[in-house]
């Protein structure tokens, strides 16, 4: 069983309609579609925006239907220059940036209770996707560490802050809590996300743009992953 999150529904629609015998049940107010998608038994979810829908998401998708993997696919900003629209970055690992108790002596994004700052991701379904993404034309891929927060970024001086203190590729708003989630139900985690804008003062003139291309270039690679995992 592997299990898909993504934010929106843009992001998650074209997988959602590949699942074979698709079943919905409803769990804390988030819709949860299981079925056979290109051969492999698969749960997939519109988690909503932000860290506290993704762990709720997460966490319910861990204890209902029990995935040996979770994937956590969308769209986010660069945070390099390596990265630019319609790009992947695939996650090497998460870190929380907006997580901040360092008035108490912790280094910056330390997560208490867990005590970690590096949400590690899996090396194996990494590795898969980047090999997923050179079948498919027109798409770069390229690893790299991936920054959560409750913040949409589109402020250079942010960007700049968030690249000194953790060395990240790319930001988003989820898959730091899908992470956590994982790790502490001993679950392994990928992350991909097609770049949508540059996390700079125009950033929201850019994902309004780019969005459509961006969830489409992330769709398309979690759909090659997954065709390759069932040898399809």
């Amino acid at each position: 069983m592997i299990g898909i999150i993504g934010a929106m529904r843009i992001e998650v629609d074209r997988i959602l309609e590949r699942i074979e015998g698709p079943v919905k049940r409803v769990e804390s107010g988030i819709e949860y579609i299981s079925g056979r998608l290109m051969g492999v038994d698969v749960v997939a979810s519109k988690c909503g925006i932000g860290k506290v829908n993704a762990a709720a998401c997460a966490q319910t998708m861990a204890l209902i239907f029990k995935p040996e993997l979770i994937l956590n696919t969308g769209v986010a900003g660069s945070l390099s220059p390596e990265l630019g629209v319609g790009d992947i970055a695939v996650g090497t690992d998460v870190v929380q940036h907006d997580v901040d108790t360092t008035a108490l002596g912790d280094p910056p994004g330390m997560v208490s209770t867990v005590n970690l700052i590096h949400f590690p991701l899996d090396r194996d379904a990494r590795e898969a996707i980047l090999r997923a993404a050179e079948a498919l034309p027109g798409i770069r891929a390229v690893p790299a560490r991936i920054a959560s927060g409750d913040q949409f970024v589109a402020a250079s001086a942010r960007k700049k802050e968030i690249v000194r203190l953790f060395g990240a590729g790319a930001c988003e708003m989820e898959a730091g809590a899908v992470a956590q989630i994982c790790h502490l139900n001993g679950i392994r985690c990928a992350v991909l996300r097609a770049i949508s804008d540059g996390g700079d003062e125009g950033a929201h003139l850019t994902y309004a743009e780019f969005l459509p291309l961006a969830a489409k270039n992330s769709a398309e690679l979690a759909l090659e992953f997954m065709a390759r995992m069932s040898g399809a």
